[in-house]
C-alpha cells in the first residue's frame, strides 16, 4: 500500500482532482504505468507548472525526471484525499428529477457516497421506490439518522421546506449537508453546509458571456 504524505491542498487543487483522475484512469486502461505533469497538462489544457505542483501535493514521491509519476500511486492518493476510501452513508430528501439523477448516478458510490434512505414530504410519494430504495416519510428523518449514525444529508426539496428538513437532519446528528434547495440554511457553527446554487453558477456564466 502506498504511504500517505498529503500536504495541505487548496480548494482549487481539489476541484482539479477529478479531472486528473479521469485522465489517469484512461492512461491506466492503456496499460501506461507512469505519466509526467506536462503530459496531463497538455491533455487538459492546463499550466504544466500548476499540474506538477498539484501532483507533488498529493504524491508520496516527487516523481522521477524522465518517467514522471507512478499512475497507480497518484490515483490512490487522490482517491484517499477525496475520501473515496472512506465511503460515507447518506440520506437524501426529495424525489424530484434532481434527486432521482443523484440517486441513479452510476458513479456515485465510486465517489465514496452510499445513499441508504430517501425521504419525501409528499404523501403520494411515500412507499414508492427510486433505484431500489424505498421512499420514507420525512418525519422519520431524525430517528433514522440517530439510529444509523448518518453524518451526511442531501437536501433537494423546494426552498420553503428546506430549513425544516435541515433542522431535522441536525436534530438527528448529521454533521454535513449538501444543499440543492437554492436557499440559505441557518445552521450551528459546527455543521458544514455545501450549497449547489444553480442560479449563482448561471449568473457567473452569463457575466462571462457579456464581457
Amino acid at each position: 500500500m502506498y504511504e500517505h504524505s498529503i500536504r495541505t491542498v487548496t480548494t482549487q487543487t481539489l476541484r482539479r482532482m477529478p479531472y486528473y483522475m479521469h485522465q489517469l484512469k484512461l492512461l491506466q486502461n492503456e496499460n501506461v504505468t507512469t505519466v509526467s505533469a506536462p503530459k496531463i497538462a497538455e491533455r487538459l489544457n492546463l499550466n504544466e507548472v500548476q499540474v506538477r505542483k498539484d501532483f507533488a501535493a498529493v504524491s508520496s514521491s516527487k516523481g522521477k525526471p524522465k518517467t514522471g509519476f507512478l499512475i497507480s500511486e497518484l490515483l490512490y492518493n487522490m482517491e484517499e484525499l477525496l475520501g473515496y476510501h472512506n465511503a460515507d452513508e447518506a440520506i437524501l430528501i426529495g424525489t424530484g428529477p434532481l434527486a432521482q439523477a443523484i440517486i441513479t448516478h452510476e458513479g456515485i458510490q465510486n465517489y465514496g457516497l452510499r445513499i441508504i434512505a430517501v425521504f419525501d414530504t409528499v404523501d403520494d410519494n411515500i412507499g414508492s421506490e427510486i433505484n431500489g430504495i424505498k421512499v420514507l416519510a420525512s418525519d422519520k428523518i431524525s430517528n433514522l439518522c440517530r439510529r444509523m449514525k448518518i453524518r451526511l444529508g442531501i437536501i433537494t426539496v423546494p426552498a420553503k421546506q428546506a430549513q425544516g428538513i435541515c433542522d431535522q437532519l441536525i436534530a438527528g446528528g448529521v454533521q454535513a449537508i449538501w444543499n440543492f434547495s437554492q436557499v440559505h440554511l441557518s445552521v450551528p457553527e459546527h455543521i458544514l453546509v455545501h450549497d449547489e446554487n444553480f442560479a449563482a453558477s448561471l449568473a457567473i456564466l452569463s457575466k462571462h458571456l457579456k464581457k
